[in-house]
């Protein structure tokens, strides 16, 4: 997959979304000083591209007892990314990525009661072929959670595929 190429006016029309995703078409073309027909024919592109997608973010309040746990993967070299896709399968598991360090798969989950995420992480997880090792962080206290942390940038645009 080729990286797309993303000018100024990309640039400015992500950060516009980012910001907030229910600005009108028209809105967005004044403060651009483009035509409306030009930001929907981008915005369409830049979705069509997967560089872009709309999506409501819950927050954890949503749950009285969601809680937030990391777990880390260490997989043979030459299965990380066969595994990483087997982990993001599973329904409890929010999101997974594929690091460099002590593991080098990340997954995260979201999960109510205890035992769901001893069922995902060490019975589901650890079975799959080519994982070593699996151990679990959980959140305590959320300080600071900022849905926004995926941007895109010049250099990367694209997934583990």
């Amino acid at each position: 997959m080729s990286t797309p190429q993303l000018d100024d006016l990309d640039r400015q029309l992500i950060d516009i979304l980012s910001r907030d995703a229910r600005v009108s078409n028209r809105k967005i073309a004044a403060d651009l000083g483009v035509t409306e027909g030009t930001v929907r024919g981008r915005i369409k592109r830049l979705q069509q591209d997967r560089l872009i997608a709309f999506t409501a973010i819950t927050g954890f309040s949503l749950s009285n007892h969601a809680q937030l746990a990391f777990i880390g993967v260490q997989a043979e070299v030459g299965k990380v990314r066969q595994v990483a896709r087997e982990i993001a399968e599973l329904p409890l598991i929010t999101s997974v990525m594929i690091t460099m360090g002590q593991f080098n798969i990340l997954a995260i989950s979201v999960f109510d009661e205890l035992e769901n995420l001893v069922e995902q992480a060490s019975d589901r997880i650890l079975s799959i072929d080519g994982v070593h090792h699996v151990e679990t962080s959980i959140a305590v206290k959320t300080l600071k959670y900022n849905p926004r942390v995926v941007r895109i940038t010049s250099d990367y645009a694209g997934d583990f595929a």
